[in-house]
């Protein structure tokens, strides 16, 4: 199985950028917008619009608050094993690190998904290099 681990400096605070990723709704708007264009609530599970074309349905597996840690899984004929986690960790009082690891089969799709991590981070790190702290 492909592992991939990104970890991605932001220019927010912890709770800033933990309180985008718990909002599971919300990632279009929230954490990546214009990587994901659309994203609808179905239960437990997210449907995704990616601006590349591709849908996804992903599944909460779980919130931990206390963590800062949210974990998903892809529901695809296309892969046969797909999870996700990610983590916000402090990095000072104004920055903060996203910890996101993929796990995935079939191991060839490791590359795409790799790819598409990295259009994330860009979209990620746009986002919180414009928002004001609301700490203090």
């Amino acid at each position: 199985m492909a592992s991939i681990h990104k970890e991605i400096p932001l220019s927010a605070p912890a709770s800033e950028v933990w309180d985008a990723v718990r909002d599971f709704g919300a990632v279009h708007r929230r954490l990546v917008p214009g990587f994901v264009l659309d994203c609808r609530l179905e239960g437990e599970a997210r449907i995704v619009t990616f601006a590349n074309g591709t849908v996804a349905r992903e599944l909460l597996v779980a919130c931990d608050e206390a963590r800062r840690r949210l974990v998903y899984a892809v529901v695809s004929e296309r892969l046969k094993q797909h999870s996700a986690s990610v983590e916000v960790v402090p990095d000072g009082d104004d920055n903060s690190r996203l910890l996101w690891t993929v796990d995935v089969l079939p191991n060839e799709i490791a590359p795409y998904m790799e790819g598409q991590m990295e259009l994330a981070a860009v979209a990620m790190r746009r986002v919180f290099a414009t928002v004001p702290s609301q700490a203090g």
